[in-house]
């Protein structure tokens, strides 16, 4: 086991030091709460990610590695840079407790497995969650009646967005690849025999000599890439028989199925493939990056990556209390479980349009949860929308301007007597019907939230609450200043744990705050 024990006190030096880091304070609320942050409990946990047998060197302590991956957080720094900073910059010296080592505190590769270890054994969630209850002990704010507010924003990834010729020619390519290093041959060399030559040219549409300006194109294009995958597949057949059904060569031509399958579609025409029309549902868009997904932030903003989500804590605003990342093309809703899980119990909780409908937050609701959320806009071309009747679910009746009644029953449609809609003094102010049909209302199944939520957002009480819901707005936008706009790995799960190391300094610079308004 490796312990670290820092001095608490400041030295004459780091005095110094942290008087030069006014402007940024993420070196002095780290070397003042680093004693508080990596204690007994939080360091057992990092040492059993290793083994207790004694190996080569002596080993860096693990706090000390957790702690240089915030600063590299913090400042958006390479690992290769957080070496050499170690060992140049008096401020990390400062926080790492190696002030005026001239030796780097721990090598690259020493860096990169320790992030790993942290994923592999969740100590990335147990490090954030730590953080979580300091701020609430520094606050003095009780972790069981919570306020809670929920939002989301796109984290675009680092993957490159491809199209259907180049994932499926790329993922080719890569099988080749690896065929050619089985073989102690080149790719060019492979790629020939294996009648895919598509795949050594610089670039898989050079490699497809097509006249893009022919209407055809595209069609002739993908016969010819599929023609020659085709190949490749009955060549590693013949060639590589044994390899061709173990990874990575299996699992390499699994996706290249699942790229063809996704992307392509029979022709009407002639049965022969053509590039698929729409979007397949859960798409791979990139080789380098698996999970990202094609998503919408609206109508007009497209993602590519990503979609973050927190949680904050609106009795002390800044403190984010829950952190979940979900692929681009999936509803807010789909987060909710996971947020909700780690706030634990919730007396209030404000949430963003999107997470209607999740049956956690539904759920909750029904324990007794107050749900604030703004309703969705009731649009009719400027006649009477569903909010100008007169809904009554414990009566089981809607009843229309002209004072009509008839049975209403949640989750169904409710018809107006086409006669008495037909006569009606008000039918040009409520349908379009044609005159031998009446109006038609539409009730959600859970329609008595969403005209609790409609009749809240017509009073200033109402108003005011959904008001509060900005707090969380504001954290989100620190944590995308903080965070960037752009994911800085690939892969979905890298990346919650880049979340979570962002969000753990934004809470950190919260209690720094508290202390100082103390």
């Amino acid at each position: 086991m490796t312990f670290w024990n820092p001095p608490v006190e400041l030295t004459r030096g780091e005095v110094f030091i942290a008087k030069r880091c006014e402007k940024r304070r993420v070196f002095v609320f780290l070397r003042e709460l680093r004693h508080v942050i990596f204690d007994a409990e939080m360091q057992d946990r990092l040492n059993a990610a290793y083994s207790s047998a004694v190996r080569g060197k002596e080993r860096v302590c693990p706090a000390q590695l957790a702690l240089a991956g915030l600063l590299q957080a913090a400042l958006r720094v390479p690992d290769h840079e957080v070496v050499e900073l170690t060992v140049m910059d008096k401020r990390w010296q400062m926080v790492l407790d190696c002030l005026g080592e001239e030796v780097p505190l721990f090598s690259q590769g020493t860096f990169y497995n320790f992030r790993q270890r942290m994923i592999e054994h969740g100590l990335d969630k147990a490090l954030f969650e730590k953080t979580v209850r300091l701020a609430r002990e520094t606050g003095g704010f009780s972790a069981t009646h919570l306020r809670a507010a929920f939002d989301a924003s796109p984290l675009w990834g680092s993957g490159r967005v491809e199209d259907t010729f180049n994932l499926i020619g790329r993922a080719a390519l890569h099988i080749v690849q690896t065929a050619a290093k089985r073989r102690g041959a080149t790719i060019q060399q492979v790629a020939e025999e294996a009648g895919i030559p598509v795949v050594a040219a610089t670039s898989i549409k050079t490699g497809l000599d097509i006249d893009w300006d022919d209407p055809n194109a595209r069609t002739k294009a993908l016969r010819r890439l599929l023609t020659q995958v085709q190949s490749l597949g009955s060549w590693l057949e013949k060639e590589l028989t044994e390899e061709f059904s173990k990874p990575p060569l299996a699992e390499q031509w699994a996706l290249v199925q699942k790229l063809i399958e996704q992307d392509t579609e029979p022709d009407p025409n002639d049965g022969n493939k053509r590039v698929k029309q729409g979007v397949a549902k859960d798409r791979q868009i990139s080789i380098g990056d698996s999970d990202m997904r094609h998503g919408r932030k609206s109508k007009k903003q497209r993602v590519d990556g990503y979609k973050r989500h927190i949680a904050v804590q609106l009795d002390t605003p800044g403190i984010i209390c829950a952190v979940a990342l979900t692929p681009a093309n999936q509803p807010e809703r789909m987060a909710s479980a996971e947020l909700l899980q780690q706030c634990g119990a919730i007396d209030e909780l404000y949430i963003d349009r999107g997470y209607l409908g999740d049956e956690h937050i539904d759920q909750r609701r029904t324990s007794g949860a107050r749900v604030y959320c703004k309703p969705f806009p009731l649009h009719n071309g400027g006649r009477f929308t569903k909010a100008d009747f007169t809904i009554d679910l414990t009566r089981g009746e809607i009843r229309c301007p002209n004072a009509v009644t008839v049975v209403a029953q949640v989750g169904c449609v409710s018809k107006f007597p086409a006669h008495r809609c037909s006569t009606c003094p008000k039918r040009d102010k409520c349908t379009r019907a044609a005159p031998e049909r009446g109006r038609c209302i539409s009730l959600h199944p859970k329609e008595d939230f969403l005209i609790q939520l409609r009749s809240e957002a017509r009073t200033d009480d109402g108003r005011a609450n959904l008001r509060l819901r900005t707090a969380v707005e504001h954290s989100l936008a620190t944590l995308h200043n903080r965070q960037g706009e752009r994911a800085r790995y690939r892969g979905l799960r890298k990346n919650l744990f880049d979340l979570r190391r962002h969000a753990a300094l934004t809470n950190l610079s919260v209690i720094d705050n508290l202390r100082a308004a103390a």
